[in-house]
């Protein structure tokens, strides 16, 4: 049987070889911002690997306290350009195909910003709901973070890469906009869930404008670092109201997070044969999606960056979603992280060479 992960797709005009993504995952090898030999070779393993698509871990637009890491990569200036110049050309060398994840951590703590946490920035000054942290963003604030969304993604593509994503999850600028609990602004950048994503629609439509026929991704989740329960959106029309524009806007494709891609999204929809996060974004928008949350192996990843060991784990489930057209995409974290070969191993049925993982693997850059 032809296994569905080893299927062609086609991303918005970026041919995919198979449905394997690798997912964005910070590493913090890159000093003072800029990655070196040692990232780029990482990257060009996955890519020799079989990956279908490499996704970058996040990195900083030109923006104070877009990261809160200095071992972080950032994604301006002539030396850390330079060096995602040497990233891209070594994936395209060995047949790859990558795409950066423009980051801002908004109002995360942040020991890198002077005079923390006031240098911080978020849409209402708030790490979570009632915790203050860092600034509120003026308009002005607003329309230079778009405009350094927008620069970074331009830089993207003039250096050769084949995609954008923009991270928009797990409680960081963007998705603080979305959440209520951290957006209680009292202008046009709150009100709804669909009015809180105006800020998320004009970074999408600056950076779409800045890439033309790149393909754009927008990774989005659900939960929060700050709070796993929560839920922007509790029914399909309240999703459709979120995604909506945000495709109208230019999303090519929906990068949906969960803690357990296995998990329906809503409970008791008639006729919705439980389909998770990614599966309700396709049929709502008709974008393509990408499914990801503890994918290969066992355990959820929060708890397995947490300490808790992870064994490979069977991919049944996922392969039968896949083959019912659920979702189009897979993003694959901790089993690449710890083994760059895990795409072709998996194409070649060698399941008893898949490797575990452990928190020590993110000390080392294999």
């Amino acid at each position: 049987m032809t296994n569905p992960l080893f299927t062609p797709f086609d991303l918005a005009g970026l041919a995919l070889p198979n449905r394997i993504v690798m997912a964005p995952m910070t590493r913090s090898f890159s000093p003072g911002g800029v990655p070196g030999a040692n990232v780029a070779d990482y990257y060009r393993r996955r890519a020799e690997g079989a990956v279908g698509l490499i996704v970058t871990e996040g990195t900083g637009v030109n923006r104070a306290g877009s990261l809160n890491d200095p071992n972080v990569p950032v994604f301006h200036g002539e030396a850390a350009l330079g060096g995602w110049g040497g990233v891209v050309d070594a994936v395209h060398d060995a047949g790859g195909r990558i795409a950066p994840q423009l980051w801002h951590v908004g109002g995360m703590k942040n020991p890198m910003l002077p005079d923390h946490p006031h240098a911080a920035e978020g849409p209402s000054g708030l790490l979570r709901p009632g915790k203050e942290y860092g600034a509120a963003m003026t308009d002005a604030d607003i329309a230079d973070t778009i405009a350094a969304f927008a620069s970074a993604a331009a830089d993207a593509v003039r250096l050769g890469f084949d995609a954008v994503e923009l991270h928009g999850a797990h409680g960081y600028l963007i998705d603080q906009f979305f959440w209520e609990g951290t957006n209680v602004r009292d202008d046009g950048w709150n009100g709804t869930l669909p009015e809180r994503a105006k800020f998320a629609t004009h970074v999408v439509a600056a950076v779409k404008a800045a890439i033309g026929t790149t393909p754009l991704i927008l990774r989005l989740s659900q939960w929060k670092q700050q709070d796993f329960a929560v839920k922007l959106a509790a029914t399909p029309d309240a999703l459709a109201a979120w995604l909506q524009p945000l495709a109208d806007a230019g999303v090519d494709a929906f990068h949906c997070s969960q803690r357990r891609f296995w998990e329906p999204e809503f409970a008791e929809v008639d006729g919705d044969d439980g389909l998770n996060f990614a599966g309700w974004a396709k049929k709502l928008t008709g974008k393509a999606t990408i499914t990801v949350g503890s994918v290969g192996l066992s355990g959820e990843f929060v708890a397995a960056f947490g300490g808790e060991g992870s064994q490979p784990a069977s991919l049944d489930g996922l392969l039968e979603r896949l083959e019912r057209d659920e979702f189009d995409l897979v993003a694959v974290g901790r089993a690449l992280i710890v083994d760059p070969d895990w795409a072709e191993k998996v194409r070649d049925g060698r399941f008893a060479e898949l490797t575990s993982f452990d928190r020590a693997a993110l000390g080392t850059l294999v």
